[in-house]
């Protein structure tokens, strides 16, 4: 009996944590083979390689995210091989089981919830006596064609999964793809528009075990682990054992956590700060909303005070990049509402905001008490809100516009500096710069067409113009500074038209190679001649300080020479400023 699980990945650098456990339990009794695609992929190309492959039984991991594309591949394979055995699990399939059974008559099987077990035993019965009514956790229809959901399973002994990661079909592509780990199932918290909430409890993996496996990932070249973990820190000296070894054997692999940042205790941030290597851990945290009534509708505890302060101390040590996410549309939560959440989360300068909107997720209980609060939502799969009682569809598509110019602005980290001073001292809110952005790029029609990284730069300056933006000269030069060290090369073309012409450049060059003391310290140590200063910076004429507000925040307005080093064999970039004042007198410029 030839077994084949599958799934449909978001991305290529993706891997599905659910059918490597799925093939390590069932094994070696009934060999497993893991075909995993994209959703991006041609639906007949799928089904041309999975038919290729002969399966008898074929399994389909399902999520929010694939279930519309599994579908189609679903049914052109049933069509084509109707003896063939399809069995469907994952989150997406495990709740309004026989909507799904109707919806999809060509799956024979539906494992529920947790299905490690559910699945080997179900393969046990087909390949014998194919007693289905045996299988805790299963659904499938009776000789009638009527829906029959067996009792759920009992909880699994973690410790009793074999290991998932160490087949050797996927060693080389460790280093090139995601991999994901989980060090505990479960969730101690109850947010109704969570899946999570609904297992009660948190199980937990051997610590010794789960040391082993990240050292074998971790040796064999893996280069980031997500770890998904609910809350990985809900368990505290799990967690600081966890985090002191893996700083202990990072090898550079960086590690992704999902924390509950308002529960974690200023003494672990500050060991965290102290110990480890900047750059290997990634904390997503889960804000959503800064509203009580809100996040009392929904019973999530959260105390933002807390919040705020942790975050900021993870902030300032400098060590750890945070990703916090909002959502939109939560009960009660209006546009003045979540404009408030988000300049409240904007102001701890997060290094990613995550602005996503409700999912109504099927099995939660915000979806079962949809009506309470007038929520109209897609009909399929992703379950997105449409509107609600005090959030209308206007208002859900004004959102969508901050969201779009906040990826493309802020979490790209392309002007990092000019979006700070933007959102600091020419807008009235964060908020309010992203909105107002927002709704100008999608009157310019700019969100139906592609950009490159000088696009982005001059749609700003365009929108800041039009809008009579004060103090528009700093902000230009603010640009250009983030322009010029967003490059490892010296960049071939710039988004405006330069200030120096050619001959202007030339002289100084000239002055900066005989003269380099009138730059700084640092400038004369590097010893550049005329040839190197031609071949390999960038210099611009600012009208104002920038050296001073890099430093203090404070805009003076001085002409300012910029001078922008790309080093040639270590692709790094430096910059340099002095007052255009000290060249006047010489009579090279």
């Amino acid at each position: 009996m030839k077994v084949i699980v599958s799934t449909l990945n978001a991305k290529y650098i993706h891997t599905c944590l659910a059918l490597r456990y799925l093939k390590s339990f069932a094994e070696p009794e009934f060999p497993v083979e893991i075909k995993e695609y994209t959703i991006k992929e041609p639906t007949m190309s799928i089904v041309t390689d999975l038919y290729a492959q002969t399966p008898d039984v074929l399994g389909f991991s399902c999520y929010i995210w694939n279930i519309e594309q599994t579908i189609p591949v679903i049914k052109m394979l049933k069509k084509v091989k109707p003896e063939l055995k399809i069995v469907l699990g994952g989150p997406e399939v495990s709740y309004d089981v026989a909507y799904w059974l109707e919806r999809i008559p060509e799956v024979d099987f539906i494992v529920v919830g947790e299905g490690e077990e559910t699945f080997k035993h179900l393969l046990q019965e087909i390949h014998s006596s194919q007693k289905y009514h045996l299988v805790f956790g299963l659904a499938y229809r009776n000789k009638q064609g009527r829906p029959v959901i067996n009792p759920p399973r009992p909880k699994l002994d973690l410790n009793t999964i074999p290991s998932p990661f160490r087949f050797e079909e996927d060693l080389p592509h460790l280093a090139k793809r995601i991999t994901y780990v989980e060090t505990s199932r479960g969730c101690p918290f109850s947010c109704q528009f969570c899946l999570s909430s609904i297992e009660v409890g948190v199980r937990y993996f051997n610590i010794d075990r789960m040391k082993e496996e990240l050292l074998f990932l971790i040796r064999n070249g893996a280069k980031l682990i997500k770890f998904v973990d609910r809350t990985f820190n809900i368990k505290r000296d799990y967690a600081m054992e966890m985090f002191q070894f893996l700083i202990d054997n990072h090898q550079g692999c960086v590690f992704q956590f999902e924390i509950t940042a308002d529960i974690m205790r200023p003494e672990v941030i500050q060991f965290l700060n102290e110990h480890a290597p900047e750059g290997i851990f990634r904390f997503e945290i889960g804000v959503q909303s800064t509203n009580d009534i809100t996040n009392e509708l929904v019973r999530r505890k959260q105390n933002f005070k807390k919040l705020a302060r942790n975050v900021n101390m993870i902030r300032d040590g400098g060590k750890i990049t945070q990703h916090l996410d909002l959502i939109a549309g939560l009960p009660e939560e209006d546009y003045n509402s979540f404009r408030k959440t988000f300049n409240d989360v904007f102001a701890l300068e997060p290094d990613e905001l995550q602005l996503g909107f409700l999912k109504m997720l099927r099995g939660t209980g915000l979806r079962e008490r949809a009506s309470d609060h007038g929520y109209v939502y897609m009909d399929h799969a992703p379950y997105e809100i449409l509107q609600n009682n005090v959030l209308p569809f206007d208002d859900i598509v004004r959102i969508k516009r901050v969201e779009d110019v906040l990826e493309k602005y802020w979490n790209a980290h392309r002007m990092d500096h000019t979006v700070k001073y933007l959102t600091q001292y020419e807008f009235d809110t964060p908020f309010d710069f992203f909105q107002e952005f927002g709704d100008y790029w999608d009157s310019r029609g700019w969100a139906k067409i592609g950009h490159q990284l000088e696009d982005l730069f001059r749609r700003l300056y365009e929108f800041l113009t039009q809008r009579r933006t004060r103090r528009l000269q700093v902000i230009e030069g603010l640009m250009k500074y983030d322009y010029l060290i967003r490059h490892k090369h010296k960049p071939r073309t710039t988004w405006w038209e330069p200030k120096l012409d050619k001959s202007s450049r030339k002289a100084y060059i000239k002055l900066l190679t005989d003269k380099p003391e009138k730059v700084s310290r640092e400038f004369v140590q590097l010893g550049l001649s005329e040839q190197e200063l031609h071949k390999h910076t960038m210099m611009e004429l600012l009208d104002f300080d920038l050296g001073l507000y890099l430093a203090a925040g404070k805009v003076r307005l001085q002409p300012t020479l910029l001078i922008v080093y790309y080093h040639p064999k270590q692709d790094t970039v430096a910059f340099f400023c002095a007052p255009a004042e000290h060249f006047r007198s010489e009579k090279y410029a």
